[in-house]
């Protein structure tokens, strides 16, 4: 199952990737000699861009195999027998192991899904705090 981002936050990613790429293009065509910051907002929107695809192919969580991942590049995994205790704090989910813990940002993550995250760690019978 997969736990997605809300549309709010995919598409202030993909904005921020247009506006760059527009004014780093603007720069380097209206310029006679462009300048090296032209290139530096190329640069980051190719990265603004790269997240937007990566968070719109990968999403946010996902939950299989009785594992919850984390889909960032090096994202946490975290078995979900092995969570001892679930913190609410500050809009945050913190699930808590013997040896890690990983925190999820409820506040990005879609109405629908969130729904679905709440009765998957409903299921586990854990302490909630």
């Amino acid at each position: 199952m997969k736990i997605h981002y809300k549309n709010k936050t995919l598409n202030t990613n993909l904005f921020f990737g247009l506006m760059w790429l527009i004014f780093g293009l603007l720069g380097i065509f209206t310029n006679e000699k462009p300048y090296w910051t032209d290139y530096v907002l190329l640069v980051i929107s190719i990265l603004y861009l790269v997240l937007y695809f990566y968070h719109k192919k990968n999403q946010y969580l996902t939950i299989e195999n009785g594992e919850i991942f984390h889909n960032y590049p090096f994202g946490k995994k975290i078995n979900l027998a092995e969570i001892k205790v679930i913190k609410k704090f500050a809009g945050d989910y913190i699930l808590k192991t013997d040896k890690t813990e990983l925190t999820i940002n409820t506040q990005s993550i879609d109405k629908k899904s969130l729904v679905n995250l709440n009765v998957e760690l409903e299921k586990l019978n854990v302490e909630w705090n």
